[in-house]
């Protein structure tokens, strides 16, 4: 009788949770994410040629993932106030593993756009609803850290997903890049549902709750310094393969290796920014969108020869740590509407994904030159900083 009580009672015993193992869960998101979303980019060429398409009607099969994040963020965010967190990243997943298997057998052009736009609709939700999680982790003085450990998956991605899926879509055919995205996700939904805390849902949540957030002026401040000053970064990485062999001269086969740098820069970036954002929040992500204005302005000049251009990409790889600081602070001013506002971000992102590429094109349209995308980097992120000393100006009042 006691041996059977004893058993009913470890049965029902929380099982312990260990942070550093949910915080890689998240991770292995935050990287089979990244993967997806940088790697398609340089696998356009092969799979224009797949589809039997143009390379550009080919690129808006990246617009359409980007459409998804942006759909995708609020409405799931709003939809699945209430469910528990671990569930909600689960289905998260599996519905991301799906997008990309789906994408890798899609018939023709049409089918790639509607798999690609089911692929983005997870992504910022995922981050959003992790970001959260991840924070709850530990105590508060340390959630920037955790935010960023989180989001250091999407950085390594950068450095490592990126150039394997680029050597499997050349090996074994463009297909096969989201194969083993398609197989990180379903990886990332098993180490979730294995190590991640099983918190019940709260019934206190709902779609109003959460739409609550779209009424505060310091959660729009916040999303518009992320997708006007992290424009900034976009604007250079879209052309720098372009610069790299039309400017500087080298050969197609080093631009993995200087947007590897890249990577490298923004991995440890997120982690340095992290760091100082739990100490001075409001400072650490001043100083950052200013040292990013500074470093892009270098870039033109750096873009002539590869040994000035290799620190100054590094560097403005260091400025993309701004990200997990934004993040943060969206905690801090989203009140109870929490998971709307940090899915938010990650539309912000994308808003900067395409405002830094455009503003990019336009420059080098005008005659400019492929460097000019340095120039609007620079102005792109002193915008971000012009509206983050706005927000820090109302809380000081």
């Amino acid at each position: 009788m006691n041996s059977h009580a004893t058993t009913l009672d470890s049965a029902s015993t929380p099982r312990a949770v260990h942070p550093a193992l949910v915080l890689f869960a998240l991770a292995m998101g935050g990287f089979s994410i990244g993967t997806t979303e940088f790697a398609t980019m340089s696998l356009v060429p092969d799979m224009s040629r797949g589809l039997g398409i143009d390379e550009p009607t080919a690129g808006h099969v990246i617009s359409a993932y980007a459409l998804g994040v942006v759909v995708g963020a609020p409405v799931i965010a709003v939809l699945g106030a209430r469910l528990a967190r671990r569930t909600l990243l689960v289905g998260l997943m599996a519905v991301f593993a799906l997008g990309n298997l789906l994408s890798a057998m899609a018939p023709d052009y049409g089918w790639m756009l509607g798999f690609r736009f089911l692929s983005g609709l997870p992504h910022g939700a995922f981050f959003g609803v992790g970001a959260l999680m991840a924070a709850s982790l530990v105590p508060r003085e340390r959630r920037a850290q955790a935010v960023s450990r989180m989001m250091t998956g999407l950085a390594i991605s950068t450095v490592v997903g990126v150039p394997i899926a680029n050597l499997m879509g050349q090996a074994m055919g463009w297909r096969w890049g989201f194969v083993l995205v398609s197989v990180l996700a379903a990886a990332t939904a098993l180490l979730v549902a294995r190590f991640a805390p099983q918190e019940p849902g709260d019934p206190r949540r709902s779609p109003l709750r959460e739409l609550g957030a779209l009424k505060r002026k310091q959660v729009w401040l916040a999303l518009a310094t992320g997708a006007i000053g992290f424009g900034g970064f976009f604007a250079v990485y879209t052309y720098l393969a372009s610069t790299l062999v039309e400017v500087t001269g080298v050969s197609p086969g080093m631009v993995p290796l200087v947007l590897g740098v890249l990577g490298v820069g923004l991995t440890l970036g997120n982690l340095v920014c992290a760091w100082a954002a739990d100490r001075a929040l409001m400072a650490a992500a001043a100083v950052t969108l200013a040292f990013s204005a500074g470093v892009l302005a270098l870039y033109p000049w750096a873009a002539q020869d590869l040994g000035t251009l290799l620190p100054v990409v590094f560097l403005i790889g260091a400025g993309g740590g701004v990200g997990s600081i934004i993040q943060t602070r969206l905690m801090d001013v989203a009140g109870e509407a929490q998971t709307l506002a940090a899915a938010l971000h990650h539309s912000a992102f994308n808003v900067a994904n395409a405002l830094g590429p455009w503003f990019g094109g336009l420059a080098i349209a005008a005659g400019y030159g492929w460097t000019s995308t340095g120039w609007v980097g620079m102005g792109l992120a002193l915008g971000g900083l012009a509206i983050w000393m706005v927000s820090w100006g109302l809380d000081r009042r």
